[in-house]
């Protein structure tokens, strides 16, 4: 059997991946350095979605999977990035000490004050920018539209007193997958496995004794390195290359809108788009494709750089209900309150202050919206 560890959790290196197949790929990497070329998988909550990635991606070398507490899609992407605002401008210590509350039930988080103690630590001593970018990879994972091309027996488990990934996000799961069955298990929060640990484990033996699907011809490929590599120095800048592909700016208007969402917020996107009609969806189509797919793409700045210039042009020109948005996509894009604080201080001395005045209200306003942790 072998067990591993998310980066920056628990004894593993912290390397941070901001996707979920970054971390199947070097789970994959990992077993082939050990020789396991086909085996079966379980994983909970994140290790769960690590598991459908695998199970889309490499599917011939799956045996059986078991998926617990674990979603197609985990909550919205507006809720992962907050979080990792949250996260960014205070730490961990907060969210690790509301952990218990979201995993366990409540008469277990009373009756076993250790098992609750060892949740608060095991969050408090976790890497921050592993954190961060585990919940960015969380914010992009959705698995909804493709659950059919599951093909690995597959047992899904859940708890009954699970709020975070609920038995009907289980139930998705089962009727998604050809071959899967639900097993609920009474008594048990989100973490099921801690809380119910012989019942889970009764299910998981089973499953994996009776569903085991025979190995596929693999390639023979050379063994990587089990380790990622560190970060290279940042190479110069190459020349653009724009993003518009043979369709005629199609791939430019898909990139846009990702990156769009992605600083702005799902939430601001689709009440925009909502209100954009036959009048208006010409400029909408202009600003997506070219101010987020052309120049937010552009490789000489990165999005924290962009994220302050965007600040200062808004609020130099009084754009102030943008300046708002905008803020939330700074901290969204990695910059801290502090960051933005020199920002809107710079802006005073460029643009005067009445304008950082007007900047600093708003901004302290949504700062304070954004790093309040939310349930």
């Amino acid at each position: 059997m072998l067990r591993f560890d998310l980066p920056g959790h628990g004894g593993a290196a912290a390397y941070p991946a901001d996707s979920v197949g970054a971390l199947t790929d070097r789970l994959v990497q990992t077993l082939e350095s050990a020789g396991i070329r086909h085996f079966g998988y379980a994983g909970c909550a994140f290790g769960g979605a690590i598991g459908i990635d695998l199970a889309l991606r490499h599917p011939q070398r799956l045996a059986s999977l078991a998926l617990v507490a674990t979603a197609p899609r985990f909550g919205t992407a507006d809720e992962h990035r907050q979080r990792g605002v949250v996260v960014r401008t205070n730490g961990l210590d907060t969210v690790a000490r509301t952990s218990p509350e979201r995993w366990f039930t409540p008469g277990f988080a009373t009756a076993q004050p250790a098992i609750t103690d060892w949740a608060v630590q095991m969050v408090r001593t976790t890497d921050p920018g592993c954190y961060i970018a585990a919940c960015e990879a969380l914010a992009t994972f959705d698995t909804s539209a493709v659950l059919d091309r599951v093909t690995t027996p597959t047992l899904v488990v859940v708890g009954a007193e699970d709020s975070l990934t609920e038995p009907g996000q289980a139930r998705t799961l089962v009727a998604g997958i050809s071959d899967a069955r639900l097993a609920l298990v009474p008594g048990a929060a989100h973490l099921a496995p801690v809380e119910q640990p012989s019942a889970v484990t009764d299910l998981l033996v089973r499953h994996f004794s009776t569903s085991w699907s025979p190995q596929a011809a693999l390639p023979v490929a050379a063994a990587p390195s089990a380790a990622p590599p560190l970060a290279a120095p940042r190479p110069e800048i190459a020349p653009y290359q724009g993003t518009t592909g043979a369709d005629g700016g199609a791939d430019t208007r898909t990139a846009g809108m990702r990156l769009r969402r992605e600083v702005l917020g799902d939430a601001h996107v689709d009440a925009a788009l909502a209100a954009t009609d036959e009048f208006t969806e010409d400029f909408d189509d202009l600003l997506t494709r070219h101010a987020w797919g052309e120049v937010w793409q552009r490789p000489g700045l990165d999005r924290r750089h962009r994220a302050c210039i965007a600040l200062g042009a808004l609020a130099a020109a009084g754009h102030f209900e943008q300046f708002a948005v905008h803020v939330r996509g700074a901290l969204r894009s990695g910059l801290t309150p502090a960051e933005i604080k020199e920002a809107l201080l710079q802006i005073g001395v460029h643009c005067g202050l009445a304008t950082a005045e007007r900047a600093f209200q708003v901004a302290r306003e949504v700062v304070r919206e954004e790093t309040s942790p939310r349930k």
